[in-house]
């Protein structure tokens, strides 16, 4: 039984194919400042989040890294852990889906749903998209992945099947009877939408991998990802009375698994279903998505070394209206912490702690503050904390930040510099103002504990509280609180002001050296980043680039490889050159054979897959969509230089 007491909310359970970005970071802070909210409201905020481990991409990487799938899966997991621990996010629990407490809760999920004839055996044979872990109905052998645009992979095999069929109605029923199970609408809006068109039944086992968790009594059928991944919410509480879920809060592409699949799982097995299903938007690098290929991922530990955690918490919260799509860019970022957090709240707390040591001697001044400054601070608490619960961020920082505006203003229409001077029946006068800007900059402070909790709790030390801001309730909001006579801590600033240019060329370069180390552990090389559209090259450096015409000899498949081909390429030497190129998707080997292509002739050559590549071949490609050779319209002499 849930206590009643409690909010446990979830991220996503992030896929070990790749290490933390910013994707994964927005995410998790925004669960964060949930977290703090709910616990400011008198709530046992439990959030959960971990990393899903099984899968063929898994088993891949860890092969060509050398590894087995669980010490691979060990680093990627320890390196998600590292993120949130140097971003200070509150993480209360961690599931892996390797563990032994996981794997019996996903096999008793299976039993629960098979007992009651919701699953049965059957024969798949049909496309498969091995990055999405998704199977492609109505696809056609060699048709892209719809989410994608990757080429699938036909797969036939023995397959446990999800009466899906069954639940097309009960699912209607619940999102008709609930009209918040799903936020926001547009999100709600997609889903009803996709299940009205009807659903197909679903394969949730696959025999053609081994690394997963085994089916009960049928050890060759291992669970396929989705009612492996979706059944670590329950895992990460088992036990502790906290099910059903408040809030799974997750990016919108995967909206469709968790507000179809998932209550369809748990209808089936006869467990409560989640409470909520937030989806927010995706992050835009520059006005584009941030995606591999296009080489806009942007990670999250370069800029809180630059400008702290809180500055990226508060731009993201902010900047990005949650639940929309939103742009990241390194000089709104600045912008952002320079006129908000520098000039906005920064000066409001160094002016007026600072006047309060300077004109009552460090103590809070008696007095009960300006009625207008009151009545201002009540109602932005108000809304402040309705759009919280909304999870509508960006307005209650604004209607906040409305309030620093506020104070600022009437700080400066007050002059307590001059009434300091003035003395005598100025004096009352002045220690209304300092009281009104202290009071009101407890309540700010407070109410941005959630958001920028780091800073927030400086702030308050300051304010001369010996008790953690975390200890706040919402009731102890109310206007008055601050007590005459408090002394107050020493004053520092809390966000000096960044210069522009200096500390974008930082978080730069730490972004590239984040970039190396990650794919170190990944076990990759790092590829001679693209150009930025808006960087230039001096002809100097573009001739250093020797770029040839050749034409493919031999072609052929790269063993244990699905996307490399190995290409003998003559470009007028003495020997063909052996290169390994990522085309195999887009072109079958047999038709390259007498194609002419162009190279770079002058990179280091490294090893792929056991073979040498002497070079690398020109393609283009938009997002992840499958690579273009580039091709001459004229004839073009083996081995001439592009120029």
């Amino acid at each position: 039984m849930k206590s009643g007491n409690s909010y446990y909310l979830t991220t996503p359970i992030y896929y070990t194919n790749a290490a933390p970005h910013l994707g994964h970071a927005y995410t998790t802070i925004a669960a964060d400042t949930i977290r703090r909210f709910k616990g400011m409201q008198g709530l046992n905020a439990v959030l959960a989040t971990g990393t899903d481990e099984h899968g063929v991409n898994v088993e891949r990487a860890a092969q060509a890294q050398g590894k087995t799938p669980q010490e691979y899966c060990d680093v990627i997991a320890e390196e998600f852990r590292e993120q949130w621990r140097t971003l200070g996010l509150a993480i209360d629990r961690f599931e892996r889906t390797t563990s032994d407490r996981h794997a019996r809760n996903v096999q008793d999920l299976f039993l629960r749903c098979r007992d009651r004839g919701y699953v049965y055996k059957g024969q798949y044979q049909g496309q498969y998209c091995i990055f999405d872990n998704l199977y492609v109905n109505e696809a056609k052998p060699g048709d892209p992945c719809p989410e994608c645009g990757r080429p699938t992979e036909t797969v036939t095999e023995e397959n446990y099947f999800f009466r899906l069929s069954k639940f097309q109605d009960k699912l209607l029923d619940l999102y008709n009877d609930r009209p918040d199970f799903i936020q926001p609408d547009t999100r709600r809006n997609e889903v009803i939408a996709f299940v009205k068109q009807g659903l197909q039944d679903l394969s949730i086992t696959r025999t053609s991998i081994k690394w997963g968790i085994p089916v009960p009594g049928e050890p060759q059928h291992v669970f396929y990802v989705w009612f492996d991944a979706l059944t670590t919410y329950l895992s990460a509480v088992q036990g502790e009375n906290l099910w059903p879920a408040d809030l799974h809060l997750i990016g919108k592409e995967i909206v469709r698994f968790h507000a179809v699949y998932w209550p369809a799982f748990l209808m089936a097995a006869d467990l409560p279903l989640p409470k909520k299903i937030f989806a927010h938007g995706w992050l835009l690098f520059e006005n584009d998505k941030m995606s591999k290929s296009r080489g806009n991922i942007v990670r999250a530990t370069p800029i809180s070394k630059v400008l702290g955690a809180d500055a990226l918490r508060y731009f993201l919260l902010r900047e990005v209206v949650f639940g929309q799509d939103g742009s990241f860019s390194y000089d709104a970022l600045v912008g952002r912490y320079n006129s908000d957090l520098a000039n906005g709240l920064g000066n409001l707390a160094s002016r007026t702690l600072t006047m309060i040591h300077q004109y009552c001697g460090g103590a809070v001044p008696e007095s009960g503050g300006a009625s207008h400054i009151a009545e201002a601070a009540t109602k932005t608490t108000a809304m402040a904390l309705d759009y919280f619960e909304k999870l509508d961020f960006s307005r209650a920082l604004e209607g906040i930040w409305g309030l620093i505006a506020a104070v600022d203003k009437f700080i400066v229409e007050r002059a307590p510099w001059k009434l300091a001077r003035a003395g005598g029946e100025a004096r009352q006068q002045l220690e209304e103002t300092l009281y009104s800007a202290a009071e009101a900059l407890r309540i700010i402070t407070a109410l941005l504990y959630p958001v920028i909790p780091e800073s927030a709790e400086k702030i308050w030390w300051q304010l001369g509280y010996t008790h953690p801001i975390s200890e706040v309730r919402t009731r102890d909001l109310n206007w008055g609180r601050l007590a005459p006579g408090q002394l107050l801590g020493a004053v520092s600033g809390v966000f000096p002001r960044a210069d522009a240019k200096a500390s974008i060329e930082r978080m730069r370069a730490l972004e590239t050296e984040e970039y190396a180390r990650q794919q170190a552990l990944l076990g990759k090389s790092v590829p001679v980043p693209a150009p930025r559209a808006d960087s230039k090259i001096s002809i100097d450096e573009f001739l250093k680039i020797d770029m040839r015409v050749g034409v493919v000899k031999e072609a052929a498949a790269v063993k244990g490889s699905d996307k490399l081909l190995h290409l003998q390429v003559d470009i007028g030497e003495a020997k063909p050159r052996s290169i390994v190129a990522g085309i195999a998707g887009a072109y079958k080997p047999e038709a390259l054979i007498g194609r002419k292509v162009a190279i770079v002739a002058n990179l280091q050559p490294r090893k792929l897959k056991g073979l040498e590549s002497q070079g690398m071949i020109i393609a283009a490609s938009l997002d992840d969509g499958p690579p273009a050779l580039v091709s001459f319209m004229e004839d073009a002499p083996i081995g001439a230089r592009l120029r």
